[in-house]
């Protein structure tokens, strides 16, 4: 069952990033401010391996490739949109780790430094996805190193992309973390879509203690 909701969510954003443009989704930012700004919170360093979960085609990678951060890897359900994002980037690209799979299921081949996700853990509904995820997330994140996390908030939308979302707190994520993350930051954000509605996230910022 749990691969038939894996295939099911890969066709699904397969299909959304093969006949839409870059800006044609709710989720577009031309900079990825908030995100970067908890990367500077965080001392990201040169040295860092960052892997960002659900980065499709963001621009967020371009942002850390101009500010020196070059052990990246973005990992995405689409193959289609990490093609669009190495398209963009051109040879820059070859610099970054592309792994086109489902954060429930993947396995981590190496350490990170930081995790940051804005677009994946949101869309995990069902607890043992959720599970799953996190479980990645522990096999994969250093001790020392912090776990960015953008969610929608408890008044945020409750589907995207016509999908059914899960809503956090703070709060809702470190219980589900456990004991071995601490809380660091927690913020709110307002993003406008390109069509200039608005949709409330929460990012909240842990470092991993054990």
């Amino acid at each position: 069952m749990e691969r038939f909701m894996s295939d099911d969510r890969r066709l699904h954003w397969e299909n959304v990033y093969s006949t839409k443009g870059e800006a044609d989704v709710s989720w577009f930012q031309e900079s990825p401010a908030p995100s970067l700004d908890l990367i500077h919170l965080v001392q990201a360093k040169q040295s860092d391996a960052i892997v960002d979960v659900g980065g499709g085609a963001s621009r967020l990678v371009d942002s850390f490739l101009a500010e020196g951060l070059d052990h990246v890897t973005v990992v995405d359900l689409s193959a289609a949109a990490l093609d669009k994002a190495r398209k963009r980037l051109g040879a820059k690209g070859d610099r970054v780790t592309w792994i086109a799979g489902d954060a429930t299921q993947w396995e981590p081949p190496e350490a990170y430094d930081i995790w940051h996700d804005r677009a994946a853990f949101h869309f995990l509904t069902d607890a043992v996805e959720q599970a799953a995820y996190i479980e990645r997330l522990k096999r994969a994140l250093k001790i020392g190193g912090h776990l960015i996390m953008g969610t929608f908030a408890l008044d945020g939308p409750e589907k995207c992309s016509g999908l059914p979302v899960a809503r956090h707190s703070a709060e809702s994520l470190a219980s589900l973390l456990g004991a071995g993350f601490k809380l660091i930051d927690s913020r709110r954000h307002d993003h406008s879509t390109p069509w200039d509605s608005v949709q409330r996230f929460q990012f909240s910022t842990f470092q991993r203690v054990a």
